[in-house]
């Protein structure tokens, strides 16, 4: 654990985007960490008490358990673009999700009652977060239209574009297993979905990654809920959004 430099600070675009007087505000209170795939950064139930912004490819997923506590569904990604835990509830209700890592890399936390403090003492920032919920909340929409009418593949494809996205790279370590359970499906139904897109020369694939071939044949299998939110992205945050 560490002080964040100005470099780790540029590595989130939320963090880039302040002013100075913002950032000098936050910065005193900020750590380092270099989390790996599958840390959780709060649990459901739990009270918010930290504030997690992601740098450079790192990403993490809020995820609701489903009601056989068996298998959680993702409900939003969220990379370098945004920040996980009291930027919403403000810490002072419960985590209604769980937030886990998804792509190891580095974080940069606040304790969520600095952070608090901060937004009152400047109103500059409290409407930067503001923004950035109503970006949040779009996210979380869009994820449950698009659970509810896109087919598995079409998800799928969504997925492996926004990991590109936020990676800035082609190839990135994940299982099928870990795709099966970010979709919330079975790993059968994710197999059939892997073994078409390599057929089709879209992705490769080896033991525990997968690299994109193709992003141009991804896009045409992927819904357009992914332009959905860098449109709304680009309206409220613009600049924010990474799109690959």
């Amino acid at each position: 654990m560490t002080a964040p430099t100005l470099e780790d600070l540029s590595r989130n675009a939320l963090l880039a985007t302040l002013n100075e007087a913002d950032r000098k505000r936050l910065t005193p209170h900020m750590l380092v960490f270099d989390l790996k795939s599958g840390h959780l950064l709060q649990q459901a139930g739990d009270e918010v008490v930290d504030t997690w912004f992601p740098c450079g490819p790192a990403m993490a997923a809020f995820c609701i358990a489903a009601h056989d506590n068996t298998r959680a569904v993702e409900v939003a990604l969220v990379g370098r673009e945004g920040a996980i835990g009291g930027i919403v509830s403000n810490g002072h209700v419960p985590s209604y999700a769980t937030a886990q890592v998804r792509f190891s890399g580095r974080f940069l936390r606040i304790k969520t009652k600095a952070l608090e403090q901060a937004k009152l003492d400047s109103i500059s920032l409290r409407h930067w977060f503001s923004r950035y919920s109503d970006c949040l909340l779009a996210q979380l929409f869009q994820t449950a239209a698009c659970n509810a009418t896109h087919t598995i593949s079409q998800r799928a494809a969504k997925w492996l574009l926004a990991a590109v996205a936020r990676t800035d790279g082609t190839e990135f370590e994940m299982t099928q297993e870990q795709l099966a359970e970010m979709l919330g499906v079975g790993r059968t139904f994710v197999t059939r979905v892997v073994k078409r897109l390599r057929d089709e020369g879209t992705i490769a694939t080896r033991r525990g990654v997968f690299t994109i071939k193709n992003e141009a044949l991804l896009r045409e299998t992927a819904c357009g809920c992914t332009t959905a939110i860098e449109n709304h992205f680009d309206t409220v945050l613009h600049g924010i959004y990474p799109v690959a």
